[in-house]
């Protein structure tokens, strides 16, 4: 079920309606009723796969349990790695399959060796690697004896399919998302409201400046050769705009409508697209995952103490697992490698924590953050493209400056009508969270002015003819 789409329009008002109406200062049945209409939100997709996120449900509320009594350590690291093994066994199975066995077969060709495999249909179940992390960040942490193990299966299960962020995110740390489901809620209008805010600026993000640049980027990225370095330069830079858009829309949307329900989830994105090196839009992008391969990757790794040439090791295991966990494609792996890669010299010269404070933005902060854009648009190129071979095609024609015009934009009236209304909403969406961030603020607050022309550009700019998928449902 999409945020974007007329069954959630009808399935939202009327959870909110049980759920504050109905089941008002009923604590057990509200959170029920959350667990009840996060099943059928999922389900909705495809209900056969409610079995792989129940299964890990029962698997790590017990395994949890377990540990909770019991103080021997080689008992606990058996059960710790019974759920590491069960659920990245099943995300391995349904995500990455495929991807080995071709690879496999693939490399044996490369040396003359002809090898036959079979590889299966199989379906990629939506968020499995969202719903997958966040379990498992609470496993970790009571095996690390850093919370107790919750008793009540029914809280539990809620906050592992909390339907607001279950497909794509945030990736809740159960310290933070599951006491939350413990204490009485009671509606605040304030937080309301700022959660419908929220879910306005998230739609307007996917519905106006996503889905219009995806018209333009799938265009580009098809054939590339038939487009000149000028605007291939467009669809990149569109590209950059419609995955934030997409991703980050859904994040807001997200946090928006769990406020409605008197929760509070973490922040996901700072304004990436204003930070003045790598360092810093690692820690304004996607940071419930950035910060999960921290506190459970790169810190047990040894982070940034040992040798440098540990310190390169860590920072090079956690781009490419980065890159990975994105998709069973070697695509992503080679973005992964770009971004350790566009990290290393900061690391190596310890500047990768320059920009943790920022007091005023001067010329050379702008000169910075532009290269920086430019930088990470390279990246997404990669992250787009089907192939390696395609990636690389793309970036040697947009690299020989053939030519700069960019008629394709304006060729036909549609054409010129969906130009103005990228820039147009790209420009109004850079300006609101450029105010954010002189303003020192961690999220965009919208005045009620802002929420109306907001929804006036999604009703008469939103696409909605060709119904998108979010982009990060696919991983």
């Amino acid at each position: 079920m999409l945020f974007n789409s007329i069954e959630f329009l009808l399935f939202l008002p009327t959870v909110f309606f049980l759920y504050w109406f109905v089941f008002k200062n009923q604590l057990r049945a509200q959170n029920v009723l959350l667990l009840v209409a996060s099943y059928i939100f999922y389900g909705w997709w495809d209900w056969r796969f409610l079995s792989l996120i129940i299964a890990s449900t029962f698997l790590d509320y017990f395994i949890a349990i377990q540990l909770g009594k019991t103080d021997v350590s080689k008992k606990r690291k058996f059960l710790l790695g019974i759920s590491l093994a069960g659920n990245l066994g099943m995300l391995g199975f349904f995500k990455y399959y495929n991807f080995f066995v071709s690879s496999w077969i693939e490399a044996w060709s490369s040396v003359g060796i002809t090898m036959e495999a079979s590889t299966l249909n199989i379906i990629l179940p939506v968020g499995i690697s969202f719903y997958t992390f966040q379990t498992l960040s609470y496993t970790i942490d009571v095996y690390r004896k850093e919370m107790q193990p919750t008793k009540s299966f029914i809280d539990f299960a809620a906050f592992v399919t909390f339907f607001p962020q279950l497909v794509a995110g945030p990736i809740e740390r159960a310290s933070h998302l599951l006491p939350q489901f413990y204490k009485n809620r009671t509606f605040d209008y304030q937080n309301a409201v700022d959660g419908v805010k929220l879910i306005i600026w998230g739609m307007f993000k996917k519905v106006v400046v996503a889905d219009n640049c995806a018209f333009f980027v799938n265009k580009i990225f098809e054939n590339p050769e038939a487009y000149s370095s000028g605007e291939l330069f467009v669809g990149m830079v569109f590209f950059a705009f419609q995955i934030y858009g997409d991703f980050s829309g859904y994040s807001d949307m997200a946090i928006g409508i769990s406020k409605l329900f008197g929760f509070d989830l973490m922040v996901n994105f700072k304004f990436p697209y204003f930070s003045r090196d790598i360092a810093e839009f690692w820690r304004r992008w996607h940071i419930s995952l950035s910060t999960w391969f921290r506190d459970y990757i790169y810190i047990p790794l040894g982070g940034s103490k040992g040798t440098q040439w540990f310190q390169i090791r860590n920072v090079m295991i956690i781009f490419l697992v980065s890159g990975f966990w994105h998709g069973a494609n070697w695509t992503y792996v080679v973005w992964g490698l770009f971004h350790a890669l566009m990290f290393l010299p900061l690391l190596l010269f310890n500047i990768n924590r320059s920009h943790l404070i920022t007091k005023s933005y001067g010329w050379l902060d702008f000169a910075k953050i532009g290269f920086t854009f430019f930088v990470v648009c390279i990246g997404w190129v990669f992250f787009r493209a089907d192939s390696i071979a395609d990636a690389f095609q793309y970036l040697m024609k947009l690299f020989s400056f053939d030519s700069l015009e960019i008629n394709y934009f304006f060729k036909n009236n549609r054409y010129l009508l969906s130009s103005i209304v990228c820039l147009v909403s790209i420009a109004l969406l850079m300006i609101i969270e450029f105010i954010s961030v002189i303003k020192k603020r961690s999220t965009v607050k919208i005045s009620n002015l802002i929420a109306i022309i907001l929804v006036l550009m999604i009703f008469f700019m939103g696409s909605f003819k060709n119904q998108l998928d979010f982009i990060y449902f696919q991983f």
